[in-house]
């Protein structure tokens, strides 16, 4: 995963005060990194929820896993070990709640990082929230029914690129971020962005009222519908890049 360094020192400021406000923990402490690796077998649903839920930190997501999920997780707080449950059907991977006022020491070696890979076939209802960080959700190839994303203040990559299904209406909502999203070239592709104070750049898109659409849309037989809000920050709309052929 690129981890974006410039942000480390402003995730561990934020994770730093959302603990400062609680109390007291010696659980808190940063210690060692501790690496682990989780996976759950899919079984016999027919489709699957699956939310995800990290305060802060560094997350990836991606496809291409044998089982519902394949996960690799480095963080050095003890407290906040991944959680991991799934039972009829829907699939939680969380960030467990930290309370109290930690005697952490060299916070800015504060670590959590998380790298998820999800089953392709699985018809997928898929909800991302994350607080503040990092995030590269690499999208593509899922087969998703809904798409729910919900950023804090960071930097992200959001990318739909690639062919699709089925029709999916996706939305995100974030606060202070920089977010750039890819859309496919061969669906079409419908980005409304709600009034705000950010600034966007939409390269190859056609913008009508704050509405962003591709040259696909309305043209293919599958649409992505997207409503972004988002706060101060910039957004940056790109479609894919035309594959390079031979003469």
């Amino acid at each position: 995963m690129k981890i974006i360094k410039t942000s480390h020192l402003f995730i561990t400021l934020v994770f730093f005060a959302a603990v400062l406000l609680a109390g007291c923990s010696s659980q808190t402490r940063v210690g060692a990194l501790r690496s682990e690796s989780q996976s759950v077998e899919l079984g016999n649903a027919k489709s699957v929820r699956v939310k995800i839920d990290m305060g802060a930190g560094d997350l990836q997501v991606t496809g291409g896993a044998g089982k519902l999920l394949e996960a690799d997780f480095s963080y050095n707080v003890a407290a906040i070990k991944p959680d991991v449950r799934y039972a009829g059907g829907t699939l939680v991977v969380r960030q467990p709640e930290v309370n109290g006022l930690p005697g952490l020491r060299n916070i800015e070696s504060f670590r959590n990082e998380w790298n998820l890979r999800l089953n392709d076939e699985a018809p997928m209802d898929l909800s991302v929230d994350l607080g503040a960080g990092a995030g590269d959700l690499r999208l593509a190839g899922l087969s998703l029914t809904g798409l729910d994303i919900g950023l804090g203040a960071g930097e992200y990559t959001i990318d739909l690129s690639g062919d699709w299904a089925r029709d999916l209406d996706i939305t995100i909502d974030s606060g202070a971020a920089d977010i750039s999203l890819r859309l496919p070239r061969d669906v079409g592709a419908r980005v409304e962005v709600a009034e705000g104070p950010h600034m966007i750049d939409a390269t190859g898109l056609t913008n009508d009222g704050g509405v962003y659409t591709n040259a696909a849309y309305g043209v293919s037989d599958v649409t992505l519908d997207v409503h972004m809000e988002a706060g101060i920050g910039r957004i940056n709309l790109e479609v894919e890049d035309v594959a390079a052929t031979p003469d």
